[in-house]
């Protein structure tokens, strides 16, 4: 039976359509703490002068989060526009009844990719003049007109017109029919390094386009560079919006950017006990024998695995949370299941709250702590978490777990 407390309320449905009722029977799932993105948004917000808007960048499902209720409270929170990858993942926003202006950040490049833009009312990004005669050109023939964003490389060789081009191409797309220049932007390569000197080198590469543009447009358009880096550290380099994502979720893009303003982590990773059992010495566990019991030992399988996001390099080096305490993970993490060692937990029971990522009484395993351990960034880590986590949505920052598993 599932025990409700006033302390710990789970306020709407998940993000999958899964009750929180239906919570009880399911093996592994992930919490997304609203009040946290709320409060993340307000103190990036703080940091902006009123000039400057705020950008959710909610691509790849809002970095595991769910994209479609992150942009909704996003949006209610302060944020002022979206950005996503894809085409897809902007439909997917307007198909949810989302109106607010949407930037594709990716490449479009077929008259087909540019009719379903234009349909939906997206933004694109233009990178090339090439792009640009197709977007003419369609929608010419649609009889359509379209704002795009210009981007421009200035550092990162990725997508955009190279910086010292950025004149003739901005020329270019001005003059062109049906397309109206809605923001001249850029992205930083290094932004979350100490070391500043490539971010400096384009931020003045951005700077000297703008006084290029200056000397024949009569009003420049929005401008934007800044990513979460940026936007945490470098107040000179806002401009009209910046474009925030990883920060929005609650992590710090470098540990020297703690220091700026106080994030909360959005999203808790955990799951269920679903068979306690005790082992003798010398006995392997999992694929490939990777551990070997040095002793008797009680284990506990857990309903998660690589196939939900936890990564198989993390075998034998992931410590998760079960009431408050560390437990080691041991052998081979498998597709679906992964197994503990729970010896040191007197009575553990089957149906017991693992958390893997997230905090549980004084401790707290993090996105940061995984990708120390593999050698990679926060961002790949919480993009992992896949769709058969059921992404539950809870309004507070008592730990609701207890309340799940009973």
């Amino acid at each position: 039976m599932l025990r409700q407390k006033s302390t710990c309320k789970i306020t709407k449905r998940s993000l999958y359509d899964y009750h929180p009722s239906d919570i009880i029977r399911q093996r592994a799932w992930v919490e997304i703490n609203t009040e946290a993105l709320i409060h993340n948004v307000k103190k990036i917000k703080g940091l902006l002068s009123p000039k400057t808007s705020l950008m959710a960048v909610v691509k790849a499902d809002a970095y595991g989060h769910g994209a479609i209720k992150v942009a909704k409270i996003a949006l209610q929170a302060g944020a002022n526009s979206l950005a996503t990858a894809t085409l897809t993942e902007g439909i997917e926003l307007r198909e949810a009844g989302i109106t607010a202006p949407i930037l594709i950040l990716g490449a479009i490049n077929t008259p087909k990719e540019v009719t379903a833009v234009t349909h939906w009312h997206l933004q694109p990004t233009l990178c090339n003049p090439q792009q640009a005669l197709i977007f003419s050109d369609t929608l010419s023939r649609l009889g359509e007109s379209l704002p795009v964003h210009l981007k421009l490389d200035t550092g990162m060789s990725r997508l955009g017109t190279p910086w010292h081009q950025a004149k003739e191409f901005v020329r270019l797309v001005s003059r062109l029919p049906y397309l109206k220049v809605a923001s001249l932007y850029s992205h930083l390569a290094t932004a979350d390094n100490p070391d500043t000197t490539v971010m400096h080198e384009q931020h003045q590469r951005f700077e000297q386009i703008i006084a290029q543009l200056k000397t024949y447009l009569f009003k420049l358009p929005p401008l934007h560079l800044a990513n979460s880096a940026a936007t945490l550290i470098h107040p000179n380099l806002h401009y009209d919006l910046v474009r925030v994502g990883l920060a929005l979720y609650g992590l710090y893009p470098a540990p020297h950017l703690r220091w700026i303003t106080t994030l909360k982590p959005v999203l808790q990773v955990k799951a269920k006990i679903t068979q306690v059992k005790m082992i003798p010495s010398g006995t392997g566990v999992s694929y490939g024998y990777q551990f070997v019991s040095s002793r008797p030992m009680n284990i506990a399988v857990v309903g998660i695995g690589y196939a939900d996001g936890v990564p198989r390099n993390l075998s034998n080096k992931l410590e998760v949370l079960i009431r408050g305490q560390r437990v080691r993970q041991i052998g081979a993490i498998t597709m679906d299941q992964l197994m503990l060692d729970v010896s040191s937990i007197t009575d553990i029971r089957v149906g017991e709250v693992v958390t893997l990522i997230g905090k549980d009484k004084t401790e707290e395993i993090t996105a940061d702590d995984w990708a120390h351990s593999l050698g990679t960034i926060s961002w790949e880590i919480i993009c992992g978490f896949k769709y058969r986590l059921p992404r539950i949505l809870i309004d507070s920052e008592v730990n609701c777990s207890q309340v799940l598993a009973h």
